[in-house]
């Protein structure tokens, strides 16, 4: 597999190469790592791929110092160890006693109990067979194969969940450009995908995938999608680097549609679905619009978004319930009101909003003295008729920096970060004099 000039120069690994073999109907995917420690950022990083490692030892000169580096980093990400003493067919070859020093290496790097329990297995790759004792003479190499299916564990992946891919190996070719080298975790990558590069000092860069390659035999094959557990080569990503995560997008899907006798406009757009919260409660109210918003959830990507301050409201100064004086007279004439009449409510509540300016406290423990020019259920009529229900998206639009959403199994409430009004003027006058 040593392909490299320089490689087929020294008779050493330096690059990790790939490839894969199909057993039973089961995809086997080989890693070949560096032995030197000279390249040890190398073998550290193609071992996140692995769930398990072959630790091929020669039968004549036994473990290398080399071997002991390689066993240590495999160890350290817990794969399933398993032991192959090649080169038996030498006449040289002391295979068992190779096997009583690798049992010692093992006692000296391992870091649990259970990787000191590996199965052993002995053979000719020169001659292509391998068995698992050295009374039985080997036929092919299908005591490999069964041994790793019987040791490593599968993938642990799940397709259908949301793209991850870890970036392990770089390439470049003439033609495509970058190519990056990595497992995929979870998830289905397809292509033309659209994909989010995660690099570990950098803001998320959104990018198409435009080829996707997977190993057979040591070629590599385009696919057009592939899954938890393969381990693929991809083209369509720009200024990618080793460690970097590759994971799927959020791509909401907005639907506004104008209807002004015309056949239906419908746009689509892969972005955050974050400044768009209450759009469709607000603007399109505002507006006098239909629209509908369609999204399809590919992936959670922390970005930065500019959001417009909320309109200011009305806050409850003091405990008790909220009478039907503050809400007719004082509130639905200035704003909107968010709860029914009778509601309990606490400091720091907010129980509508205003076009005033500013944010105003209401004592809600003020009551209206009936007469007979006006009766509690006409209060009651018309009161019902601007109460303002909003739902967790419009509420979460709605609410300001110094703002919080308050959900329970029955009540949805607004409420300000600070419940108590002097503390709130203290934050304020604070924030302002850090400005100045």
């Amino acid at each position: 597999m040593d392909t490299n000039e320089l490689e087929r120069e020294r008779g050493i690994t330096i690059l990790a190469k790939n490839a894969s073999v199909s057993y039973e109907g089961i995809r086997i995917n080989i890693i070949d790592t560096p032995g030197h420690a000279d390249f040890g950022g190398e073998v550290e990083r193609v071992m996140n791929m692995a769930d398990g490692c072959l630790l091929l030892v020669d039968a004549v000169d036994g473990p290398m110092p080399q071997t002991t580096y390689v066993l240590r980093q495999a160890l350290k990400q817990n794969v399933t160890p398993m032991v192959v003493i090649n080169k038996i067919d030498r006449p040289e070859a002391r295979a068992a006693e190779v096997v009583d020093m690798v049992q010692d290496l093992f006692l000296e790097v391992a870091t649990n109990a259970d990787q000191l329990d590996f199965p052993v297995l002995y053979a000719s790759a020169r001659d292509g067979y391998a068995t698992t004792s050295l009374n039985e003479p080997g036929l092919n190499m299908q005591p490999l194969f069964e041994a790793i299916l019987n040791s490593v564990p599968p993938p642990t992946g799940d397709s259908c969940a949301p793209l991850q891919m870890l970036v392990a190996a770089l390439d470049y070719d003439s033609y495509l450009g970058q190519v990056a080298v990595g497992r995929i975790t979870n998830g289905t990558l397809r292509l033309r995908d659209h994909v989010a590069l995660l690099g570990r000092n950098a803001e998320p860069t959104s990018h198409v995938v435009e080829r996707i390659f997977v190993f057979r035999g040591m070629e590599r094959v385009e696919v057009s999608e592939s899954h938890a557990g393969d381990i693929v080569a991809i083209t369509g990503p720009e200024g990618v680097s080793i460690g970097d995560t590759i994971a799927s997008l959020e791509n909401p899907q907005a639907l506004p549609s104008i209807d002004i006798n015309e056949p239906t406009v419908r746009m689509t757009f892969g972005v955050s679905t974050s400044p768009f919260m209450g759009i469709e409660g607000e603007h399109c109210t505002s507006r006098q619009l239909y629209a509908r918003l369609m999204r399809e959830l590919r992936t959670n990507v922390s970005l930065r978004v500019e959001t417009t301050s909320s309109p200011d409201v009305f806050v409850v100064s003091g405990r008790g319930e909220l009478h039907l004086s503050i809400l007719v007279e004082t509130m639905r004439r200035k704003g909107d009101t968010f709860i029914d009449p009778g509601t309990k409510v606490y400091a720091g509540m907010i129980v509508g909003s205003n076009s005033r300016g500013d944010d105003i406290e209401i004592n809600v423990c003020k009551e209206k003295k009936l007469t007979n020019m006006r009766s509690s259920t006409a209060d009651i009529t018309k009161r019902l008729k601007s109460t303002v229900k909003m739902s967790l998206e419009e509420a979460l639009a709605f609410t300001a920096d110094d703002e919080f959403v308050e959900v329970t199994p029955k009540n949805l409430r607004l409420r300000k970060m600070e419940l108590s009004s002097v503390d709130r003027k203290r934050k304020r006058r604070d924030g302002a004099r850090a400005r100045d």
